[in-house]
């Protein structure tokens, strides 16, 4: 019969013993992971800390560069361009000519109507000369009424006075006419020298030297002139975002060429109507209706002037327009991302003490869609979960996180 050692059950009995100690010992880590404020806790999740700062809410519209007042510069006769005085670029004055046409057929309207009226006056005062005569023979047939000269020829003599008298005055008539005529006839020879007039800086010569212009229908265009000292941003806002801009505003822009630079200023105005009610075929008739698409999107056109000094600003520029609706400083901030829900409904994850996640009811002031600002709810340096970091989430979703899980972290 095999008689069992003693020594056996306590080698067993220690065995048992070491296990249950490193199992305990293994249980206390974890717990210590779980629930300890340590870095092996958070690293869990994709966290960033409330902070101070500056929010701003935006409407964003595209917009044009264009100066603040320029002229297109005309010809009022027809003729060839004789000679154009500036090149692009160059600075003028009001006044100063710009450019010449051919001034031949209008001097010689000018030399005609002229012509015209000196012999208009020559003929008013050769009626004058009849009117002092025939105004002498009247005075001496009254005087000598009765004394030899017959009622005939005192009637004839003040016929002849009260003809002479209404020739004189229709030749007033013709002479103040003739004047006119001499008056455009001069006007049109002026208009061959074109002057600006404005002072501004060539921004396009449309018309070249030698060029013929016809005047009859339209004014042709000879240069356009342009103040650039002050450039005039036109935005073009949704009307989705409309409603949310008005005149005394801040803005700000970008051009493409530059996304460091800021040009800041105010909006002016807001046009009442879009740019294309002039297409609008009920305007052209009564009968008509409106021919526009409800799923074209309307634009309404925002202005404000920006100062250009340094003449950086070009016509026709691209213009990133941000008109700001809302703005706070020195405040408490998280990512929007960070926010679920709306309103008094807004909840934020962020860690306890112990690292676990805990949904937070705070209030949300602006929210412009990077960064929130948080009005109640959390406190300067409170860290704020955004998600699962990369460890956490590749061997499914860890012990502890509870609720977590449930809400998206995304705005809705």
């Amino acid at each position: 019969m095999t008689k069992t050692s003693p020594s056996r059950p306590r080698k067993r009995f220690r065995s048992t013993l070491a296990w249950g100690i490193v199992l305990i010992a293994l249980c206390g880590l974890g717990a210590w992971y779980w629930f300890s404020p340590t870095e092996a806790a958070t690293a869990r999740y994709l966290t960033t800390s409330v902070s101070r700062g500056d929010v701003q809410t935006t409407v964003l519209a595209t917009g044009t560069l264009k100066p603040s007042r320029w002229v297109a510069v005309g010809a009022q006769v027809s003729g060839q361009v004789e000679s154009l005085k500036v090149a692009l670029g160059d600075h003028v004055s009001a006044g100063d000519v710009v450019a010449e046409i051919d001034s031949v057929t209008q001097e010689n309207d000018l030399r005609s109507a002229e012509a015209s009226l000196q012999d208009i006056r020559a003929q008013l005062q050769e009626k004058q000369a009849n009117q002092v005569y025939y105004q002498k023979v009247v005075d001496r047939a009254q005087g000598l009424r009765g004394a030899g000269i017959s009622e005939a020829d005192l009637d004839e003599a003040e016929m002849q006075l009260a003809t002479t008298t209404a020739q004189m005055e229709a030749l007033k008539a013709q002479i103040t006419q003739a004047e006119v005529t001499v008056s455009t006839a001069q006007a049109n020879l002026d208009y061959t020298r074109i002057t600006s007039p404005i002072d501004g800086t060539i921004i396009s010569i449309v018309t070249q030297e030698g060029q013929t212009v016809n005047a009859s229908q339209s004014a042709p265009t000879i240069v356009i002139v342009a103040q650039l000292d002050t450039m005039t941003v036109r935005a073009d806002i949704a009307e989705t975002d409309v409603v949310s801009v008005y005149p005394g505003q801040e803005a700000w822009f970008t051009i493409l060429g530059d996304r460091k630079t800021r040009y800041r200023a105010q909006v002016k105005a807001i046009e009442p109507a879009p740019e294309d009610v002039t297409s609008d075929s009920s305007l052209a008739s009564s009968s008509s209706s409106s021919s526009s698409s409800s799923d074209e999107a309307i634009y309404y056109v925002g202005t404000f002037d920006v100062p250009n000094p340094d003449g950086r600003l070009l016509t026709y520029m691209t213009a990133e327009v941000h008109i700001v609706t809302g703005e706070s400083r020195d405040v408490l901030t998280v990512p929007s991302s960070a926010v679920s829900g709306q309103g008094e409904r807004s909840n934020v994850t962020v860690l306890n003490a112990l690292g676990q996640p805990e949904v937070r009811k705070v209030t949300i002031g602006l929210d412009n869609g990077t960064n929130a600002e948080v009005t109640e709810g959390l406190k300067e340096g409170d860290t704020v979960v955004l998600g699962q970091s990369g460890e956490a989430t590749t061997s499914g979703t860890p012990r502890g996180m509870g609720g977590f899980g449930g809400p998206p972290m995304g705005r809705r």
